[in-house]
């Protein structure tokens, strides 16, 4: 999807967070309680992997970019047939995300595009204008 659809999506929820441990829980319970405002049903197909992959980047963003990035960010946007969200904290490091598919570590991003692609997807880490954070984007069909 180009940044032009995502940026028309209506419907749109920022949740900033400390990058603690707490913050994955919070963020996914942020998830359902916004979809559910947005009329998407917890039983949609998309939805528990969403969650799954919304958890795991809030998870990757406390363990690796705690030490530069004190918080951590979800926006949230939707529209008719797309949820998007992205995960952004303040660490450089961009992982090359399509090399995590043939790594086999049962977790992280490896996971984050098998479920992505599989729900036909996609996933795309945008960096910060000052080279200093990312985002990752993750767009899905509903």
């Amino acid at each position: 999807m180009s940044g032009t659809r995502r940026e028309a999506l209506p419907l749109r929820h920022v949740l900033t967070l400390p990058t603690l441990g707490s913050a994955v829980r919070i963020a996914r319970e942020t998830t359902e309680q916004v979809l559910a405002e947005w009329g998407v049903s917890r039983l949609h197909p998309t939805i528990g992997p969403a969650l799954l992959i919304l958890s795991e980047l809030v998870t990757n963003s406390v363990r690796h970019a705690a030490v530069l990035s004190p918080n951590v960010t979800v926006i949230y946007a939707a529209g008719p047939d797309t949820f998007a969200f992205a995960v952004h904290d303040r660490h450089p490091y961009q992982p090359p995300l399509f090399s995590t598919i043939t790594h086999t570590s049962g977790g992280g991003l490896g996971t984050v595009l098998e479920l992505t692609l599989g729900l036909g997807g996609t996933a795309v880490t945008r960096g910060d204008a000052d080279g200093k954070g990312k985002s990752i984007w993750i767009t899905l069909p509903l």
